[in-house]
């Protein structure tokens, strides 16, 4: 199996190296990944400058690391460009959980809906972060456990897997859309300046069976995505109503 990793935290973020050293048990590693962090990026793509590759220094026995002066996104186009025999893209694992709305904004995420965009299986996997960083020895067993389990399936397929602090288990679930309060939280910076942080805090408890519920509750999420994001239902009301 040929494997592509990404992030949106940046080629040095300790995230990366750690799926790294795992993929690596699953066939030939190669990695690509912004120069700088690019969180909550979404699925920005640079079109009005040419981008750079340049090898960088991965501490992972027997996996290459290049760093790109561009987007997750420009990443996985540039990749798969790089190396056509490509079987799957994994982004991550990135320093913050995915869950709910945050899959709109998600860089992360964002890497492996543009694998699929160009046929090739996308998997973005995230974790919480506290005041430390994450345990990704502890983590390992169960990163290991869902990558044989999606890697089974070798359909065309997007998947975006959260892991707790603690797993106990796997679950398979849903995206959580209940509703968040976007909250802009203004400070003063060093320089006397004003500045703001943007910030979202749920406004309804999660409900079980959803990406948010299981991370909350010490279970692996693993949610499969789309890219059609029509409305059927409401398609369906508009079309029996005003028939054409």
């Amino acid at each position: 199996m040929t494997i592509l990793i990404t992030n949106d935290d940046g080629i040095y973020s300790p995230g990366i190296a750690a799926l790294a050293r795992i993929a690596s048990r699953f066939g030939k590693v190669t990695v690509i990944a912004p120069d700088v962090e690019q969180s909550s990026m979404g699925h920005a793509v640079t079109h009005s400058r040419p981008l750079s590759l340049k090898k960088a220094p991965f501490m992972v026995e027997g996996v290459e690391g290049f760093k790109v002066n561009g987007t997750p996104a420009d990443c996985v186009a540039l990749g798969s460009h790089l190396y056509a025999t490509t079987d799957v893209v994994l982004s991550g694992i990135n320093m913050g959980p995915n869950l709910g709305n945050s899959m709109w904004h998600s860089g992360t995420l964002a890497a492996a809906k543009q694998a699929v965009l160009l046929g090739i299986r996308g998997i973005a996997l995230s974790t919480p972060v506290d005041k430390k960083d994450p345990d990704f020895d502890a983590l390992a067993p169960y990163v290991e456990r869902t990558l044989a389990l999606l890697f089974e399936n070798k359909e065309l397929g997007l998947y975006n897997v959260n892991f707790p602090p603690q797993p106990k288990d796997i679950k398979w679930t849903r995206q959580s859309v209940r509703l968040y309060d976007g909250k802009i939280v203004p400070g003063i910076d060093p320089m006397g300046r004003k500045h703001y942080w943007f910030t979202v805090t749920p406004l309804e408890a999660a409900e079980e069976g959803t990406d948010r519920w299981a991370v909350e509750n010490d279970y692996v999420s693993i949610t499969p995505l789309r890219l059609d994001l029509t409305d059927e239902q409401m398609l369906r009301r508009v079309k029996e109503m005003l028939p054409v």
